[in-house]
């Protein structure tokens, strides 16, 4: 961990922006609050959208009735006159707008970015969550346990609430429980949060990001500038060497996580129980109790390993450990995050529609033993042999479902062909139905059926909330 001198905390004055002439790239849920925003300090605000569809242009209608320009169909120019750009964070850094930016000289902002310079002199630190997966119920519990500490806090960005109406807004905070994706993070250069945690790195949006070190340099990020903690994942070595290059103020910590025994300033489990190292006198000798493993809803691994990450947090912001223990027994997780739908005849169906990609599954699927698998969708490049390899052991059959479906068929007869498979090749709207009753077939008492696809839905369904919902329909009906 390095460490110098911090220069960018101070945030921009709302008079910075009076007559500039900023271009917004993107609409959407980022990009029109953006505008508004930006249009009110005065400057002058011109859009630009590579799409022109229905919600474009209602979007667009709604901020030319404010004075705002609006270019639809048109994502690739530079406005003339620009002088700072700010863009919704999906947009791709190799886009022809940011190359011509960048030739002219212009600055390139994300919204995370536009929140931070916003924010008042008085305003509330940030406790940042990023990684592959996990982010949105580590934040979730640490907004819980901030709560459970009688602290004024919100969960916050890539988890849907905008970081800019919550810095902007009447409601006033202790602190802010922070979710940062990727593309934020590469589109904020000035971030500096209180503390940080990567709770994990494996390979995803490397077409956005073009390759696994780019998008791991842009997740560490997230550690540039911490004031207190570096918090990373004792089982990812990667997350560790982030935080290793991170240049942070003077006094931060490095804590680790950890699902075994924590040696000194880590957190880990010892006995069925959460425990500190790391926030404690003598840490060399003494640990913490924080809570229980069965604090933790649901108790799967990976899912203990996101309380630990949302716990070190909340230590390192002067959390006590009562508050750790009742934030995490009052936290409920999102809907098709492993979560329990039903038992039928001895059989447990459970819901991870939300393993949208292979590490996700991965962490799904050594939650429970034996399995019958239901996986498959939109591959978006992955591989699932190294899958496979680590979870075979615990499968006793797999229903294949979705367009790139063949991948994982392939995988299986590679190096699991003692499993049997079905592979559904279908995708209408009673896919979800055939595949449930084919894996209730295969199943025996005792076992768990999985929907843990390890692929992205909308080759069949609108999302992965979508997807989910038959799945639990769908047992519902198994039940009746």
């Amino acid at each position: 961990m390095g460490s110098g001198q911090v220069t960018s905390t101070v945030p921009t004055g709302p008079s910075e922006f009076q007559g500039k002439h900023v271009t917004v790239a993107g609409l959407g849920v980022s990009g029109v609050p953006a505008a508004k925003v930006l249009h009110a300090r005065g400057a002058v605000v011109t859009v630009v959208n590579d799409g022109d569809d229905a919600r474009a242009r209602e979007q667009a209608a709604e901020l030319e009735a404010l004075g705002v320009t609006v270019r639809l169909g048109d994502g690739a120019t530079l406005p003339e006159g620009t002088e700072l750009i700010v863009t919704a964070p999906g947009w791709k850094p190799d886009k022809p707008l940011f190359q011509a930016a960048r030739e002219a000289g212009v600055d390139i902002w994300g919204d995370v970015e536009l929140a931070w310079r916003l924010r008042g002199p008085e305003a509330a630190p940030w406790l940042a969550v990023t990684g592959t997966n996990g982010k949105t119920t580590t934040v979730q519990m640490l907004a819980s346990i901030l709560k459970a500490a009688g602290l004024r806090t919100a969960a916050v960005g890539n988890i849907g609430v905008s970081l800019l109406d919550a810095v902007l807004g009447d409601e006033e905070y202790d602190v802010l429980a922070v979710e940062l994706s990727s593309y934020q993070l590469h589109w904020a250069p000035s971030l500096r949060a209180h503390s940080a945690a990567v709770l994990n790195l494996a390979p995803d949006h490397l077409d956005w990001h073009g390759s696994m070190e780019a998008y791991a340099a842009d997740k560490g990020r997230v550690y540039e500038g911490n004031r207190v903690a570096c918090v990373y994942n004792v089982a990812d070595k990667l997350t560790e060497d982030l935080v290793r290059e991170a240049d942070v103020e003077e006094g931060c910590r490095a804590i680790g996580f950890t699902l075994g025994t924590p040696g000194p300033s880590q957190l880990g489990v010892v006995d069925g129980i959460l425990v500190d190292r790391a926030f404690v006198e003598n840490r060399q000798k003494n640990a913490q109790e924080l809570a229980e493993v069965s604090d933790v809803n649901p108790p799967a691994p990976h899912n203990i390993a996101n309380a630990l990450a949302a716990a070190a947090l909340a230590r390192a912001f002067g959390v006590p450990p009562t508050a750790v223990r009742d934030g995490l027994r009052s936290f409920s997780p999102d809907a098709h995050r492993i979560a329990h739908v039903a038992d039928v005849d001895g059989v447990a169906y459970i819901d991870d529609s939300k393993a949208t990609n292979t590490h996700a599954a991965e962490a799904s699927l050594a939650s429970y033993e034996p399995i019958v698998w239901i996986a498959g969708g939109l591959a978006k490049g992955a591989t699932f042999d190294e899958l496979v390899v680590r979870s075979a052991k615990r499968l006793r059959g797999a229903v294949l479902i979705g367009a790139d479906r063949a991948l994982i068929r392939e995988a299986l007869a590679r190096h699991a062909p003692e499993v049997p498979v079905v592979d559904l090749d279908r995708t209408d709207t009673g896919a979800m139905l055939a595949a449930v009753q084919e894996a209730r077939r295969l199943a025996v008492p005792g076992d768990t059926v999985l929907l843990a696809p390890a692929c992205a839905s909308m080759d069949m369904f609108a999302n992965y909330n979508q997807r989910g919902d038959a799945f639990a329909q769908a047992v519902r009906e198994l039940g009746a």
